[in-house]
């Protein structure tokens, strides 16, 4: 069986070995990095399982690096900042992070929310189960994180795919934003729901005026919904 590795990247390195150790205890491999430009150098030698990656660092932040990385790869980013800000944090997941935790941290924090991310993404889907959804010059699909808007691939941040992909799995259904976030972010978000509105008003942007037959509604008070005509 293969050993998970997790990245962990800090420019402070009593934190990187204080993870190392409660990381390695749960029998993950861990490698370190502790600027932004070592980190994706890291990133490309050692193809992890899952990042840690701090924001604030020299030679490039953590939303420097995690917006190259998301260019080539959806693997697991889980940001780590003395930041607490809902802007920070909308912006983390905007960007394509899949969780955010502030320091100072708990380190059973930390190894549960590793555990939860890589129990949500876990491992591929095959071939034989191919996770797509299409509709009118639609076409969602999961399995290859690829969306094609009236036959052309646009690109699209894997969060916003989710979303999207949940929507459309689940056509006419209202969802609440906390809904969303648990479902398609798989953690609890504490704070401003506003990420969702984020990523619906970029899913729009993308998507206006494609077709008739479908769209995504607001539907006011309650959330949003994917809507597909009769």
């Amino acid at each position: 069986m293969t050993v998970e590795k997790i990245l962990v990247v800090d420019d402070d390195k009593n934190i990187c070995e204080l993870l190392r150790l409660y990381i390695e205890k749960e029998g993950y491999q861990t490698v370190l990095a502790h600027d932004g430009k070592q980190a994706l150098a890291v990133f490309e030698e050692e193809k992890p399982s899952l990042i840690i990656l701090d924001v604030m660092m020299p030679e490039l932040d953590g939303w420097q690096v995690c917006r190259e990385i998301r260019k080539t790869s959806d693997v697991p980013i889980i940001m780590l900042t003395a930041k607490g800000e809902t802007f920070d944090k909308v912006l983390g997941l905007e960007l394509g992070a899949d969780d955010y935790v502030v320091k100072p941290f708990d380190s059973k924090e930390i190894v549960a929310r590793i555990k939860a991310v890589l129990r949500r993404t876990g491992p591929k889907s095959s071939v034989s189960d191919i996770k797509e959804v299409s509709y009118d010059k639609l076409i969602v699909n999961l399995t290859r994180y690829e969306l094609k808007v009236d036959g052309k691939i646009v690109d699209t941040p894997p969060k916003e795919l989710e979303l999207l992909y949940h929507l459309a799995s689940n056509p006419n259904r209202v969802y609440t934003r906390d809904q969303l976030l648990d479902e398609v972010w798989g953690f609890e978000y504490y704070g401003d729901s506003r990420t969702v509105d984020v990523h619906i008003k970029r899913l729009r942007e993308k998507l206006e005026d494609v077709s008739p037959q479908w769209s995504l509604k607001t539907v006011w008070g309650v959330g949003y919904k994917f809507e597909v005509k009769d």
